[in-house]
């Protein structure tokens, strides 16, 4: 019987054109991105936008391609049965029914480092200056948020160069205050004095919803060449859309966390909160949102608290965001629902006054109704008594100001009253600064107790 033969192999063929084809196109599919759904533009109201046929998540970017290939950039703020809301970064003009609308990815961030300082930015990174691209070693990416129990608790004074605050409202490094006045009061002059006085390795600038002639104004004359060396401003004036004043108030607030995160002492400087608070109510009454508290919705009073805590001092032995919120006051007004809101979230406040500006004293500081709430933990017993003192002197003096201009206060009524009368060209010397004049913490507060702890003989001559 013959033994069977084991089986031969196969030889291999060649792979036939079919399985060739079909290889390149699963190389190509495993590289290909998915489908994207576009929509259409169908609706424009006021600000908003709406568009049909989109599949995106509210803060997604898209754009809206018109038919003469221009581009608009918007972000994607709300969305109802099959509409999807859309808000402008910048002005539109001469949409057309029907255009597409595109979702695309988040831009990368800003380039961002010390060789940003001195420059000039809007709401979304682009430079206003005319000076070229940003060049800067990093990409500012998403903020990170910080543990409440992993900060550094506020410990230190900061010396802002402004002898009222440094000796009657000492400010802590981390700190964030708020400064309430009306127009015409001398915020923007207080910022600028700060901002070339201010104890700090880097400042940034917010000028929010401002008059587009006032950013120039305030670069030029109030910052200075000095003051830009170290500045970095974002900028975006009253004529932006909304959504892009909304953008820079972040920005700012995010370059100035960027710079913490590398263990640098940033002031924040935002003018203004409530500006930024405006932005907000356009885009929300836009979309629908319901006013609550005198025309604001409920979003505008939870953005605030998600800008302001994002300031302040990072990890023990990192560095610091203390932060200064100018809030406009309608009429001076100090219940208006922004500078309600604001005043309770932030860590202190410094109230501008119209009848000390009306005067002639700048700044024009109401100490009798400012505070720093973190002034008793960062300076010594001593000196929280005499701004206590010097508190109650000028007090006593302006509730008894009428009688005593048309002498109808008898001395010698009051010894509270009496050591007023004699020490108030003192109490009025003390807050009044000139624009160029800078007084550091140090004699700021020698100064007062020079002025308060002589006996009140010797003040008066005798």
């Amino acid at each position: 019987m013959r033994r069977l033969q084991p089986l031969q192999p196969i030889l291999a063929l060649p792979p036939s054109p079919m399985a060739v084809n079909l290889n390149r196109y699963f190389q190509f599919d495993s590289l290909h991105q998915p489908p994207v759904a576009e929509g259409r533009l169908t609706r424009m109201v006021g600000l908003t936008l709406e568009a049909v046929g989109l599949n995106v998540s509210v803060g997604s970017q898209c754009q809206v391609i018109m038919h003469n290939g221009k581009v608009i950039d918007t972000e994607v703020v709300g969305f109802s049965d099959d509409k999807t809301f859309l808000m402008p970064v910048q002005k539109i003009d001469g949409l057309q029914p029907g255009v597409r609308v595109v979702p695309c990815s988040k831009l990368g961030g800003m380039p961002i480092g010390m060789g940003c300082l001195g420059r000039i930015v809007n709401g979304i990174g682009q430079p206003l200056d005319g000076r070229g691209p940003l060049q800067g070693e990093h990409q500012l990416g998403p903020p990170q948020i910080i543990n409440p129990l992993d900060r550094d608790p506020i410990s230190e004074p900061l010396d802002v160069g402004i002898r009222a605050i440094n000796g009657l409202l000492t400010v802590g490094k981390g700190q964030r205050i708020g400064l309430f006045a009306g127009s015409g009061v001398g915020k923007s002059v207080l910022m600028g004095m700060m901002t070339k006085f201010t104890e700090a390795d880097v400042v940034i600038v917010g000028l929010i919803g401002e008059r587009g002639r006032e950013v120039k104004e305030f670069i030029d004359h109030i910052l200075g060449p000095a003051g830009m060396a170290r500045a970095l401003v974002v900028a975006s004036p009253a004529d932006d859309a909304p959504l892009m004043r909304l953008r820079a108030a972040e920005l700012a607030t995010r370059i100035a966390e960027y710079f913490r995160d590398r263990g640098l002492n940033v002031l924040l400087l935002m003018d203004s909160l409530t500006r930024y608070a405006q932005a907000q109510r356009e885009i929300a009454l836009a979309i629908g949102e319901p006013p609550a508290t005198k025309g604001y919705p409920p979003s505008v009073f939870a953005r605030i608290p998600d800008l302001v805590e994002r300031a302040g001092n990072g990890t023990a032995g990192g560095g610091s965001v203390t932060a200064f919120y100018t809030v406009l006051t309608e009429g001076d007004d100090l219940q208006d629902p922004i500078a309600d809101s604001a005043r309770a979230i932030l860590d202190g406040h410094v109230v501008l006054s119209r009848q000390l500006a009306e005067e002639g004293i700048y700044p024009a500081i109401d100490v009798e109704a400012s505070i720093s709430r973190v002034m008793p933990n960062i300076v010594s017993k001593e000196q929280l008594k005499r701004a206590q003192l010097f508190k109650q002197l000028l007090s006593r003096y302006r509730a008894n100001k009428d009688l005593i201009a048309i002498g109808a206060y008898v001395q010698g009524s009051d010894p509270g009253i009496d050591l007023a009368i004699e020490r108030h060209p003192q109490l009025q010397q003390y807050i009044s600064q000139g624009l160029d004049q800078q007084a550091n913490l140090a004699e700021s507060q020698n100064f007062m107790a020079h002025l308060l702890d002589a006996p009140p003989a010797v003040r008066a001559g005798k």
